[in-house]
């Protein structure tokens, strides 16, 4: 019943409010950036029009667009580009929702995937981790759970209240009893894909760092060993891990 009550008054609100509200952003907009001012605050409006349209239009997305066990459409906080963006990764695009991301890309090129990077918030469907990227000699540290098959690159979740150089000196430490250099912090890249182990559509998504370090590498906590593997033995780590290699092999350091 509330959430009823709720969607009625920020639709009376809207509806009053809103074209006052736009008319004065269009004309603060323009006397404060000019042009470029404006469209800006319009990207912003069309983006928000994006993410209601997933939360108003999700049940009608999930049956036309994606193949069962794809990425559902409806996180408020998404843009549907961002979720059809996923989607195309995963392969879990139906003919019709083919269709419809080929059309987005002639006007802009990529533009489902482009729209991944512009959400970063966790969601019930994405598992967000952070991870430590060490290269040596062509190689790319990496660590194994106890009773684990798979290898994955150090790190691991944030806590609540922690920044990403905070959660993941943490978990370094704990893993691998070394010191993260926060002066020599610096972000590598986001890199999504389906989560080992879990059912179609859940995501992991590792946003990576680099940094050098003191101390020893050490396997500490649940860690059982750690290895440097090369690009040939990728397939040692999981899914979204690959990505990362790739990535730097793109770049000539693997």
């Amino acid at each position: 019943m509330i959430g009823v009550l709720l969607f009625i008054i920020s639709l009376i609100l809207l509806v009053i409010t809103g074209p006052v509200g736009f008319l004065y952003g269009v004309f603060y907009s323009l006397i404060k950036g000019g042009i470029s001012g404006l469209g800006e605050y319009l990207l912003k409006i069309a983006v928000s029009i994006d993410q209601l349209g997933n939360v108003m239009m999700q049940h009608l997305l999930n049956l036309l667009w994606i193949r069962k066990g794809g990425y559902p459409f409806g996180n408020r906080d998404e843009t549907i580009s961002s979720a059809l963006g996923r989607n195309k990764k995963l392969g879990m695009l139906t003919g019709f929702g083919k269709g419809i991301d080929k059309f987005l890309d002639t006007i802009d090129p990529n533009h489902s995937l482009n729209s991944i990077d512009y959400y970063v918030e966790p969601s019930p469907k994405i598992i967000d981790k952070l991870a430590w990227v060490v290269v040596e000699n062509k190689r790319l540290l990496c660590v194994r759970s106890k009773g684990k098959e798979l290898f994955y690159i150090p790190g691991g979740k944030r806590e609540k209240g922690e920044s990403d150089l905070m959660a993941l000196s943490r978990e370094i430490l704990e893993e691998l009893q070394v010191i993260l250099k926060p002066s020599s912090f610096s972000f590598l890249g986001n890199f999504e894909a389906q989560a080992d182990g879990r059912p179609k559509g859940i995501l992991v998504r590792l946003r990576c760092y680099e940094s050098n370090y003191n101390g020893t590498l050490q396997p500490a906590s649940e860690i059982a060993e750690m290895q440097w593997l090369e690009y040939n033995e990728r397939e040692k780590v999981s899914k979204a891990g690959q990505l990362v290699f790739d990535f730097l092999r793109n770049q000539g350091r693997l």
